[in-house]
């Protein structure tokens, strides 16, 4: 056949069907499959044949199948594949892990101070606050105690932290894995925060170095701290300093405090329940303190205890006999309106001693009692009247005539608003700023005897009038005084001149910025109460310059004198004579003018009332011989009150205090003139009485100014309730 012959060989020609069946091809599609689909050599074309049909009929490729044994092998070459990418990448991402870490540290500790210069702060001072008996009024800054060396407090003492807040402390390197793991299945199962895994070393790094952020880089930096301090102190002395150091709520620090602060003992003797007690407090201070959760701060011991005799630090006799029994002195020091105080002392301290690195103790002239006294009286009133005269707020200061001050309250509750009435606000003090004006016409030759009109007035367009809208015509300045007439008041303001009422005031003690204008008679600037107070002290020690203070001594609590008050150069400020004529017109207030009320049996008094505009304040400044006080009443928002006056609620608190506080105290009299001013100065007093002053009528009254019955001008009147200072219902208001 022609299948198998050479290239170049004869090809016979061929007819019939052997012609027409020649380029019949048979190929692997054309096969019906079978057993074996390989094709068998005889079937295979010659390289001839293949060439051959190329111009008829393109190849076409045939795929062998696939084997059984091929897919095993590249199923296991693939596996391979994939664990060799799942071990490089992991190796990768380790190291980048790794690094990350690396850079965390790295970016923790550069915000760390150095540690080589780390060094344990020194315990922040305290400023503890007696009064003139030596009672501890309040304290300021952190309540820390003595420090305490280990091996001086009890065993069980420490050991009741170490049961309940870091089991392992001693095996540790400052960071317990074993805990965290612990705390953090305790979490996940509690579905929240119910553990922590911070050990004793952290939470000392944490209240050494750190604030109570709560971080991850805070957390990051407690750790590194930790470490650092387990490799530069061994075991017992970070776990003492943790006890010297750690917050036991009520601003107590360390154990010492602790154990004074709540059971009145060191803690060198404090009972298994008592350390129980402390020790639980750690978790929770200010909710568990047991001076205001007495039954937690119990609930919690307990679970000390328990943890205590499973630690078999105690035994489980020593636990049952111990509950229930702990002993609280838990009496608060320093509570109430005396903070005014310690807050005062505060502001003048830097002066005084300059800046603080050891506590102190500061010796003050407030008497305990009187303050007590003072307090109430400011409370009591007004609980008992506020909502009816619509008055929020009030004050008190009492000095000795020297300027000591006794008892300062600065308003009705320090909890509420630490904002000090009594020393840093300013109101206007209406009528009784009146005696520096009256006191400026005495020093330019006029008597408590001069006449002078009281009738209608106006200063540019401004017509001040009486708080009654009556005028009584001519009337001594010791009668216009008692009974705050307006009209005499700016009368005498202008004939002295403002500029010297001002200068008068700044004299006598007013340290605030006073405007010299004709409404300054009627104590339009603001003043404060201490300062006021204190510049009425002149006319109870005979006319000697004060300034207010508290302060008297400041010691280190070991004993090393830093300040210490010297007595000061007292200037006359007011003349003797003049000092006499003011307490005598003064007094008169007391017995038939404004302040009736306050008129102390057996004790010769005087003082000045004072409300201000629109009924915005209300005042009373009154004194004796042995104590000066000032009272003062309104609202912060400087809203009206409704018509409280100085000769209502001020009088009262005054009275309750003066009287408490006047109580034992010998009976002295007021500094008088060293020479009558009465009989022998009526020539002069008539020969001073100005003729009335013709007024114009006002516009709006047709039939004019009717002037008061004559019977009524020259006759001492009896003084109307609250008659103490001016009113003006369209300008200024009711100005008393």
């Amino acid at each position: 056949m022609a299948w198998g012959k050479k290239k170049g060989a004869r090809k016979e020609p061929l007819f019939g069907l052997p012609a027409a069946l020649a380029d019949l091809r048979l190929t692997a599609a054309d096969r019906v499959p079978g057993g074996d689909d390989k094709p068998k050599k005889s079937a295979k074309p010659s390289a001839k044949r293949k060439s051959e049909d190329a111009g008829d009929e393109p190849p076409r490729e045939r795929k062998a199948p696939a084997s059984r044994g091929g897919a095993k092998r590249r199923s296991k070459s693939r596996f391979g594949a994939g664990l060799g990418r799942l071990v490089y990448w992991g190796a990768v991402l380790s190291l980048w892990g790794v690094i990350a870490v690396i850079g965390v540290v790295i970016y923790v500790g550069a915000h760390l101070p150095p540690i080589q210069s780390l060094e344990i702060p020194k315990r922040p001072p305290t400023i503890q606050i007696v009064g003139i008996d030596g009672s501890m009024l309040a304290q300021r800054g952190e309540m820390a105690g003595a420090n305490v060396a280990l091996k001086d407090l009890p065993p069980y003492l420490p050991k009741a932290f170490i049961a309940i807040e870091d089991r392992r402390f001693y095996s540790h390197f400052g960071i317990d894995p074993v805990g965290i793991l612990r705390a953090l299945v305790t979490n996940v199962l509690h579905r929240g925060v119910s553990q922590g895994g911070s050990t004793l070393t952290q939470q000392l790094a944490k209240n050494l170095f750190l604030t109570q952020e709560r971080t991850l880089q805070r957390k990051l930096q407690e750790v590194e701290l930790a470490i650092w301090l387990e490799r530069k102190h061994s075991k017992d002395e970070i776990l003492e300093l943790y006890l010297n150091r750690v917050y036991f709520g009520s601003g107590a620090y360390g154990v010492e405090a602790a154990a004074q602060k709540y059971f009145g003992k060191s803690a060198k003797n404090v009972t298994v329940a008592e350390a129980a007690m402390l020790a639980g407090l750690v978790k929770s201070p200010s909710r568990l303190a047991p001076n205001r959760n007495p039954e937690g701060a119990e609930a919690r011991a307990q679970i000390v205890l328990a943890a205590m005799a499973d630690a078999k630090f105690i035994t489980d006799a020593q636990a049952k006999a111990s509950i229930g029994h702990p002993s609280y002195n838990v009496k608060p020091a320093g509570a109430g309106t005396v903070n005014y105080v310690a807050d005062w002392i505060g502001e003048v301290l830097d002066d005084l001693v300059g800046q603080i690195d050891e506590s102190i103790k500061v010796e003050t002239t407030i008497d305990p009692k009187l303050q007590s006294v003072a307090e109430a009286a400011i409370i009591d009133e007004l609980a008992a009247k506020s909502v009816k005269f619509n008055v929020s707020q009030g004050a008190l200061v009492a000095m000795t005539p020297d300027g000591a001050v006794r008892a300062m309250v600065g308003g009705r509750n320090y909890s509420d608003s630490q904002y000090n009435r009594a020393v840093t606000a300013r109101r206007q003090p209406g009528s009784s700023f009146k005696p520096f004006v009256y006191l400026t016409a005495l020093e330019q030759g006029l008597t408590p005897d001069t006449m002078r009109q009281d009738a209608p007035i106006e200063v540019k367009g401004w017509r001040p009038e009486n708080y009654t809208h009556e005028y009584f015509g001519a009337v001594t300045l010791t009668q216009a005084l008692a009974m705050s007439l307006n009209t005499v008041a700016i009368r005498l303001g202008l004939e002295v001149g403002p500029k010297n009422v001002v200068r008068t005031a700044h004299r006598l003690g007013i340290s605030s910025k006073l405007e010299p204008n004709a409404s300054i008679a009627l104590g339009t600037s603001e003043v404060s109460v201490v300062e006021l107070v204190g510049a009425y002290a002149p006319f109870a020690n005979g006319g000697l310059a004060v300034a207010p203070h508290v302060v008297t001594r400041i010691r280190t609590l070991s004993g090393k004198l830093l300040y210490m008050r010297q007595p000061e150069e007292r200037n006359q400020v007011i003349d003797p004579r003049y000092v006499g004529m003011m307490n005598a017109m003064m007094r008169e207030t007391l017995i038939s003018g404004t302040a009736k009320k306050a008129e102390i049996p057996g004790w010769p008094a005087a003082g000045k009332t004072g409300t201000s505009q629109d009924y915005r304040d209300a005042w009373f400044i009154g004194y004796t011989a042995s104590l000066v006080t000032g009272v003062w009443l309104g609202n912060d928002d400087n809203s009206p009150t409704k018509k409280a006056t100085g000769g209502g609620l001020p009088v009262e608190v005054w009275s309750r205090f003066m009287k408490t506080a006047l109580e034992g105290v010998p009976v002295a009299a007021l500094p008088s003139s060293p020479s009558g001013w009465g009989l022998s100065n009526l020539a002069q007093a008539a020969s001073q009485v100005s003729p009335p002053t013709p007024a114009a009528p006002p516009q709006a009254n047709a039939g004019g100014y009717r002037p008061p019955p004559p019977t009524r001008a020259n006759v001492r009147p009896e003084a109307a309730a609250g008659l103490d200072g001016w009113l003006m219902d369209r300008l200024f208001g009711g100005n008393r």
